[in-house]
């Protein structure tokens, strides 16, 4: 299927038909925007046992391709840090107990940051949960527990293949960091053929065919 109004096939929210760059936003954490949970959904902090789960939810996302790759990458950002998540890793529950969407107050623990900003860190939803407005409430809810953590400001490691998540973080205030819009430009050019936000004016959009892999 191909949009209307190019050349260009229409995108899942994951897409990984998408060229591939790394971005890096940024945002302090003052005045972090605020969205209600729909009736029927809550919070909860990691707890032992959920790592599970939180595979499910990021194979879910299709952030994942299956169990065992879930596993390995608990292991590379979690696994030796298990005892900080109790107030970091945080679940969005159904009133019946189902973990459906997940997100990280965390920070860089793999060396692309010396800055010492806060992370916000592994967000995903799963699949028949999307769209029913529960994302962004749990992107603030996740903001301002990084700023409870005494964090001022937050980064947000993302990509072009996730274009629909980099919208919203967007729309939260987050933006490029100075050395990843230069080292990045033609990602962001990317996203703002994908997505005409105005947090990208300084960027002139792709082309149609600098936009596939």
């Amino acid at each position: 299927m191909k949009d209307n109004a190019n050349n260009l096939p229409v995108f899942e929210n994951i897409d990984r038909r998408i060229r591939y760059f790394e971005f890096r936003l940024q945002r302090c954490l003052e005045d972090i925007p605020e969205y209600e949970l729909p009736v029927g959904y809550h919070f909860e902090f990691y707890q032992d046992g959920d790592r599970d789960a939180w595979i499910e939810i990021e194979r879910s996302a299709k952030e994942l391709r299956n169990y065992e790759q879930g596993v390995e990458v608990w292991e590379r950002y979690y696994g030796r840090n298990e005892a900080e998540l109790y107030d970091r890793l945080i679940f969005l529950v159904t009133d019946s107990g189902e973990k459906i969407g997940t997100a990280t107050a965390y920070y860089d623990v793999i060396g692309k940051d010396n800055s010492g900003d806060g992370w916000l860190h592994w967000v995903a939803i799963k699949r028949e949960y999307q769209g029913l407005g529960l994302s962004k409430p749990m992107i603030s809810y996740v903001l301002n527990q990084l700023k409870t953590l005494g964090y001022t400001k937050a980064i947000i490691p993302t990509q072009t293949t996730t274009w629909v998540a980099c919208k919203i973080y967007l729309d939260f205030g987050f933006r490029p960091t100075k050395d990843n819009a230069e080292e990045s430009r033609d990602g962001y050019r990317i996203l703002k053929r994908l997505t005409n936000h105005p947090a990208l004016a300084e960027f002139d959009a792709a082309e149609d065919d600098e936009v596939l892999r």
